[in-house]
């Protein structure tokens, strides 16, 4: 059984919003129990949330110490369009299969431009991969 409910409006739009859009928030936890959000790029794979991180990002700490995640959309201006996803993470430990990798980048060849790297520096610099498995989707 999918996580997501295609056969209702709230489904497709959240299916629609994993193939469009290009940030959600991830938010973690501290070592002080604080919540930590902040805005990441991502690529959906229909199962798993792929997001590339800096080795020594506070994110793969937080992630190492507990694995409990929570993804969201930014909401319209009204507070409505609400996608919010809890899950748990883990650090890849190996290397990415190609095809998912060249998906990623592929989704932010721009973006990554954009900052003034090439794809081979992105992927330097951004070396640690984050594997987000959804467990739940709420929203309205």
């Amino acid at each position: 059984m999918s996580l997501i409910d295609e056969s209702t409006e709230f489904g497709r739009r959240v299916v629609r919003r994993l193939r469009e859009e290009s940030v959600i928030w991830l938010t973690t936890v501290s070592a002080s129990l604080a919540p930590q959000p902040r805005p990441v790029w991502f690529l959906w794979d229909g199962e798993t949330f792929l997001i590339l991180s800096q080795p020594q990002g506070h994110k793969v700490a937080h992630i190492a110490r507990n694995p409990h995640v929570a993804l969201h959309f930014n909401g319209d201006a009204h507070g409505g369009d609400i996608v919010v996803f809890t899950g748990e993470a883990r650090i890849a430990t190996g290397p990415l299969p190609d095809a998912l990798m060249n998906a990623y980048l592929d989704k932010y060849r721009e973006g990554i431009a954009e900052l003034g790297m090439s794809e081979t520096q992105m992927t330097g610099e951004y070396s640690s991969a984050i594997l987000v498995t959804p467990k739940a989707v709420r929203g309205f």
